[in-house]
């Protein structure tokens, strides 16, 4: 999956990704934002915010800042802020992969969807732990490998399928986590299916 061809499939996938998959997937988000419990006055980075359905999740504690490759979804994503009338957060156009901030300068992360949909997912989580502080969170919900070998193994199948869709489905938890610094404190299975993972890291880089 190169980048180009990624925002291309986005870009379509805009004005309807709300009505496609905003309900499915509303409940793992709302966990994901939970689970992140972003504080009074913490930077917070969205990767991959996509429409920005989660921004108004956040309440108004935290600053919140949101990248996405397709600009089409940032339309949406100012669209969003604009109809909820959220006043702390900020959206950006940035390569998830190769970001432009200084490093650890977020209190927390959180990653809806979006480490099976980029390019290199070892790069992705590498621009993550860097910009998270030493200490920090960062929450994943993904779809990842399943612990049922038979289900994990149709997994590998479609993904040649999915990745025209603009995802994959043959990544392993220890695959995207492998080679970096994050300590899973907390991880279940969310719907639809189970399929989907939610998962919380506290970043033990040194300081």
């Amino acid at each position: 999956m190169d980048l180009a061809r990624l925002e291309r499939i986005y870009d379509a996938y805009a004005k309807i990704y709300d009505r496609l998959f905003g309900r499915v997937f509303d409940g793992p988000r709302k966990a994901a934002v939970q689970w992140l419990d972003a504080r009074p006055g913490e930077r917070v980075l969205e990767v991959g915010v996509g429409t920005g359905i989660a921004l108004p999740m956040y309440g108004p504690d935290p600053f919140v800042v949101g990248v996405d490759f397709s600009l089409g979804m940032l339309r949406e994503a100012q669209t969003c802020i604009s109809a909820h009338g959220v006043t702390n957060a900020c959206i950006l156009r940035m390569d998830a992969m190769r970001m432009a901030f200084p490093d650890s300068c977020f209190d927390a992360l959180m990653a809806a969807y979006v480490v099976t949909a980029v390019p290199d997912c070892r790069q992705l989580m590498a621009e993550m732990v860097r910009v998270c502080k030493p200490g920090g969170r960062i929450v994943i919900v993904s779809h990842l490998h399943h612990r049922n070998r038979l289900i994990a193994f149709g997994q590998r199948l479609l993904s040649p399928i999915t990745q025209h869709l603009g995802w994959r489905t043959d990544l392993s938890l220890e695959a995207v986590l492998a080679g970096t610094p994050l300590q899973v404190t907390r991880v279940t299975t969310v719907p639809p299916l189970g399929l989907w993972y939610l998962v919380e890291c506290r970043n033990a880089k040194p300081a």
